[in-house]
């Protein structure tokens, strides 16, 4: 997805956080304007705690920038940079630090 900006192109990008310390390259990738798509899988497998720390490091950092941040399924979170909002859809009872972005099934016309 490239989207144009005042301050340039908007790109998305894949990454995944390895290591605690990949939560810097990440951060920088916000402040350069990219949309991520970022697997927290492989740290997971590590630590949990690690894990916790490093989402709630870049929930707070985004939140500061004034970006968006949500879980995109199990293994993923997406983020984005100020200006670009992320929408969800309202759940009663939702009290979920990085609430899940929700999967709509889409269908093409003439077909059930």
């Amino acid at each position: 997805m490239i989207r144009c900006f005042p301050y340039g192109a908007l790109s998305s990008l894949r990454k995944s956080v390895q290591e605690l310390d990949d939560v810097e390259v990440i951060k920088t990738e916000i402040r350069t304007g990219n949309i991520l798509i970022v697997r927290i899988t492989p740290l997971a497998r590590k630590s949990v705690d690690e894990t916790k720390l490093a989402i709630t490091e870049l929930t707070d950092h985004v939140k500061s920038i004034g970006g968006d941040i949500a879980r995109l399924g199990e293994e993923r979170i997406v983020i984005t940079p100020p200006g670009v909002k992320i929408w969800r859809r309202e759940t009663a009872g939702s009290e979920s630090a990085i609430p899940a972005v929700p999967l709509q099934k889409e269908t093409l016309p003439g077909t059930s």
